[in-house]
């Protein structure tokens, strides 16, 4: 796993072994950001990275010049990863959450430009995310929200969505609010 591009491009994140984790791909990052870059001013986004896991897509929008970004995963031993790993790059701009992102969602006051969630592929709730986000009005007008999901997750139906993008067995769904206030 490595940083694709930016300040960091072509460093490497070795994740411990003993972390439950599945990185998104390099070649799907690469795909999404690509998608982004073409589409909004990285550096001009608040960004909120739900499920981090090893904190790969927070570095990738660090290295790219993006000012704020928190990172929320509920597994201790990730959590301290993605700070050991943030400051050993000197991204002052990552903040780590230790929560439940469920409960983080349901209770937060603040909205974001952007929002990334790669949660486990096999859980229950994952369309409940997109409703959250929405409900809880933690997407700025104009802003982006991208689920991480297998093939055999459909959120095409829910409210917002744009479109859906595939990478071999990494499948995002684009969503964005659409709404003035």
């Amino acid at each position: 796993m490595r940083i694709i591009r930016g300040t960091h491009g072509g460093r490497r994140i070795e994740a411990p072994k003993n972390l439950p984790l599945r990185p998104t791909t390099d070649y799907a990052k690469e795909s999404l950001f690509n998608i982004i870059e073409n589409n909004l001013d990285i550096e001009e986004l608040s960004v909120l990275d739900l499920f981090s896991g090893t904190g790969a897509i927070s570095y990738e929008f660090a290295s790219r010049g993006c000012k704020k970004i928190i990172a929320v995963e509920a597994n201790p031993l990730a959590c301290e990863f993605i700070r050991k790993q943030a400051q050993a790059f000197e991204f002052k701009q990552i903040r780590v959450v230790k929560n439940d992102v469920f409960r983080l969602l349901t209770h937060s006051t603040e909205a974001f430009d952007f929002i990334f969630a790669d949660p486990p592929y096999e859980l229950k709730e994952l369309d409940h995310i997109h409703q959250l986000v929405f409900k809880h009005n933690i997407l700025k007008p104009n802003g982006w929200l991208v689920v991480e999901h297998s093939e055999r997750t459909v959120l095409s139906k829910h409210p917002g969505f744009v479109e859906k993008r595939s990478y071999g067995a990494v499948q995002f769904s684009i969503f964005k609010n659409n709404s003035t206030s």
